[in-house]
């Protein structure tokens, strides 16, 4: 009988990184372990946690990755460059027939150098789309829509969709432009949705939270996490603007990336009072500091459908808190919102509509959409999205011709 393939997970971000990516390709790498041999190529360095060391846990391999900030494109991209090629190359050592490699979108490039090289060594591959380029970076005006690089991007994303045995989407909105690229077939696409990370349970809001006691008002809104180009700082601020006047609200922001940097600009000109900032905040303290607010802000810009989903939408469910979504009413957080009653879907740009929906919220019966947001959370669950991650790769190791079966 012929051996077993292995499965080898690419991915940039992985721990010791407490990015959310890095939490969520561990925990489905130490899923697979359990089942399989499983290599995993690292772009973080430093030492795991220990609870993902040992026997049954994966091979982690570090591959070297210089990361350059965020504002800083062309070095970034470089960098990126040369992460990816070096990924390709471990690749090519690593992979034998019959293996599987399942990778992420981060960096774009990325997916490219894992379809290819699962080609050249007769291996299979699927990809985790968290992240649609080049679409993403026309969202964020980065790109122009009919641009070369966009159009050469494109051709690109045809022949690697053509090449994969299988894309998994987290959101359904994803299917849509998926099926636009004339190497993308209906078949090749699961929808698996990521998961909390945090236990579904109602937090209660309460005066002696850390993050809570130091701010005076009763309304408390809430703005966490990574803050890139793809989201709409601005309309945050703006919105705070309008509500200045109504002491009983309160914005809390804690984060980074680009957008943050962006608002603390705003806020050094205006001094609003009813701003704060905190530093951003550990894994630790992230249960205290997402139940200090009664409710949270996810803000895009324009034509977000299809093109990314908020990995923090979950914890958010998770300590029964509503959500205002800045987005078209199409996309995945968007139509979870809407179809559970779970807060409020907000025009992209309209600071009008953001600032009116955060008073209504204000007003409303805090204690139900808790219990509603709490209840939909659980169904979002840890242990059935990995046993579907796993249902897949087994798919793949067993039938390698799955992904032209109808």
């Amino acid at each position: 009988m012929q051996p077993q393939g292995k499965i080898v997970v690419a991915s940039q971000h992985y721990p010791p990184d407490p990015s959310t990516t890095a939490t969520i390709m561990a925990e489905i790498a130490c899923r697979l372990a359990g089942e399989h041999e499983v290599v995993v190529l690292s772009g973080s360095s430093g030492a795991l946690p220990a609870a993902q060391t040992g026997a049954g846990k994966p091979r982690v391999v570090a591959v070297r990755n210089r990361m350059a900030g965020k504002a800083a494109l062309v070095r970034r991209g470089l960098c990126e460059l040369l992460f990816v090629l070096r990924i390709f190359v471990t690749l090519l050592q690593q992979l034998r027939r019959g293996d599987v490699v399942l990778t992420v979108t981060a960096p774009f490039m990325l997916p490219h150098a894992v379809a290819a090289a699962a080609w050249f060594k007769c291996a299979r591959s699927a990809l985790v789309m968290h992240d649609l380029f080049p679409d993403v970076l026309v969202m964020a005006g980065l790109l122009k829509p009919r641009s070369i690089v966009a159009a050469a991007m494109r051709v690109a994303n045809s022949l690697m969709f053509r090449t994969l045995n299988a894309v998994i989407a987290i959101g359904r909105d994803a299917e849509r432009p998926l099926l636009s690229y004339s190497g993308m077939t209906r078949n090749k696409i699961r929808f698996i949705p990521n998961w909390a990370t945090l236990v579904p349970a109602v937090r209660p809001v309460t005066s002696d939270n850390p993050f809570r006691k130091m701010l005076a008002a009763r309304f408390i809104v809430g703005l966490s996490g990574n803050l890139s180009f793809t989201h709409d700082s601005e309309i945050v601020f703006e919105a705070a603007r309008l509500l200045e006047d109504e002491p009983h609200i309160h914005f809390l922001l804690s984060g980074w990336g680009i957008g943050f940097e962006r608002l603390k600009q705003l806020q050094a000109k205006a001094n609003l009072a009813n701003v704060s900032f905190v530093a951003r905040v550990e894994d630790a303290e992230l249960e205290a500091f997402l139940a200090a607010a009664d409710l949270w802000i996810i803000p895009y810009l324009k034509d977000v459908a299809g093109v990314s989903v908020p990995s923090r939408f979950y914890n958010l469910l998770a300590v029964g808190r509503p959500v205002v979504l800045v987005s078209e009413p199409e996309a995945e957080a968007a139509l979870t919102v809407a179809e559970n009653g779970l807060g409020w879907v907000v025009t992209p740009g309209r600071a009008d509509q953001l600032a009116g929906a955060i008073r209504a919220a204000s007003n409303s019966d805090g204690a139900d959409l808790a219990h509603r947001a709490v209840t939909v959370a659980l169904r979002f669950d840890r242990v059935a999205a990995l046993n579907a991650y796993a249902a897949l790769i087994g798919e793949l190791l067993h039938h390698p011709n799955l992904s032209e079966q109808q």
